[in-house]
C-alpha cells in the first residue's frame, strides 16, 4: 500500500513571489489543509488496497460511507496526537479546520458521484457521531487502543453489509489498520513538527 505523502512545500525559483511566499510561517489552516489533503490520500488507498483484496463495494454510497468513517478514524486521530502537543486554544480552531477540509473535498466528490445535495453538513453531523464514541476509546502512547480500531472496522462493515464479505472487520484491524495509522502519524509529526514531544 505505497502512498507518497506531501508533507513539505515546494520552493520554486520560478518567482519572487514563490521564494517569499514559501519562507513566511505557515499558519494553522496551511497545515490543516496539508493534512486533509494527505488523509484523502491515505483514505483513498485504503479502500483502493480493500478493493484490490477481493472486497466489493457495491454502490457509490457504500464507498462515500467507508471513505466518511476512515475520515472521522483520522479526525479523531489527529485531535489524539496533538494533544498536549499543540497549545490547548490552537487546537480545537485546527480539528474544526481539518474537519472543515475533508468535508468540502468529500461534497465536492459526492456532487461529482450524486449529484446536488447538502453533503457538507451530512459529513460534519457523521463525524461528530462518530467523535462521541471515540472520545470514549483508549488511545494511549500515541496509539489508539482495541476498541478504537474496533469501532472503525464495525462502521466499515456495516457500511458493506450489502455485499457478502464476511471478513471486513479482520482485513481492517490486522491488515488496513497496520498500514494506514503509522503513515497518519508521521503525516502529522512531518507537518506539526511533533516527532519526539
Amino acid at each position: 500500500m505505497a502512498v507518497r505523502i506531501k508533507s513539505k512545500w515546494h520552493r520554486s525559483k520560478r518567482s519572487e513571489r514563490n521564494i517569499k511566499g514559501s519562507q513566511q510561517p505557515k499558519t494553522l489552516s496551511d497545515l490543516s489543509g496539508v493534512i486533509a489533503f494527505n488523509m484523502w490520500k491515505l483514505a483513498q488507498n485504503l479502500f483502493k488496497h480493500m478493493e484490490g483484496e477481493g472486497f466489493r463495494f457495491a454502490t457509490d454510497q457504500q464507498v462515500i460511507d467507508v471513505l466518511t468513517d476512515l475520515l472521522a478514524y483520522g479526525v479523531h486521530s489527529v485531535d489524539r496526537l496533538i494533544y498536549g502537543k499543540v497549545d490547548e486554544a490552537q487546537r480545537g480552531p485546527f480539528v474544526t479546520a481539518l474537519a472543515r477540509d475533508l468535508a468540502k473535498t468529500m461534497e465536492g466528490n459526492q456532487i461529482d458521484l450524486l449529484g446536488a445535495g447538502d453533503y457538507f453538513d451530512a459529513f460534519i453531523n457523521k463525524l461528530n457521531q462518530r467523535f462521541a464514541v471515540y472520545a470514549e476509546c483508549s488511545f494511549e502512547n500515541q496509539e489508539p487502543g482495541y476498541e478504537f480500531n474496533r469501532y472503525l472496522a464495525s462502521n466499515i462493515a456495516d457500511s458493506m453489509s450489502q455485499t457478502d464479505d464476511k471478513w471486513v472487520i479482520e482485513q481492517v484491524i490486522d491488515i488496513e489498520i497496520p498500514e494506514y495509522y503509522p503513515r497518519l502519524k508521521r503525516l502529522v509529526e512531518d507537518v506539526l513538527g511533533t516527532k519526539g514531544q
